[in-house]
């Protein structure tokens, strides 16, 4: 047997090997038949090649490769905030600065009063403020001696745990009718 033999043996078998079973289909497609995109290119008048190579001879920018893989850093932006933070983490500071939020629970029982001081204080926790002003008189109109909304005020303060420090502020800004809170 000659290598020619061997040869037309080995065709004789590749043609047995391609009859399919039923249901499968094959391929008539042409080994370097163009894909879709490169129909797409023929048709509207360049070559897929010749857009592959502008492509690939455009340089990009190693800056503007870098920035858009690592992004940019903003260290003022960092540093104000942090700095911010600090002054807020500071209760000396926080007992100078204006309330950002005021209650009055003037002509209110003592029931009201408790119900309306825990909406203010939801709503101040919810936005994020850091103080409050609590304006409850000084009891002057008060039925018997004793004032009521004041000594509430304080138990109030004391059983929640978002509150923090407190005092009265000046005597132009309420004295010891009003009470300011600092939120934790």
């Amino acid at each position: 047997m000659d290598f020619g033999d061997i040869l037309n043996d080995w065709d004789a078998a590749q043609k047995k090997a391609n009859v399919h079973p039923k249901g499968v289909q094959k391929s008539h497609k042409k080994a370097n038949a163009p894909t879709k995109e490169e129909k797409e290119a023929a048709r509207q008048g360049y070559s897929y090649e010749q857009q592959m190579r502008r492509d690939n001879a455009r340089r990009a920018n190693p800056m503007e490769v870098w920035l858009n893989r690592y992004g940019t850093v903003d260290k003022d932006k960092i540093a104000d905030a942090a700095a911010e933070e600090q002054k807020y983490s500071s209760l000396e500071y926080l007992k100078t600065i204006r309330p950002q939020a005021f209650v009055d629970l003037h002509g209110l029982t003592r029931d009201e009063a408790w119900a309306k001081l825990e909406a203010v204080v939801d709503d101040a926790a919810r936005r994020g403020f850091k103080k409050i002003l609590i304006i409850h008189g000084k009891g002057s109109h008060s039925v018997g001696s004793d004032p009521v909304l004041g000594p509430m005020v304080k138990l109030f303060i004391a059983q929640d745990s978002r509150l923090g420090a407190s005092g009265h502020p000046d005597r132009n800004h309420g004295g010891n009718g009003a009470t300011w809170v600092i939120l934790r």
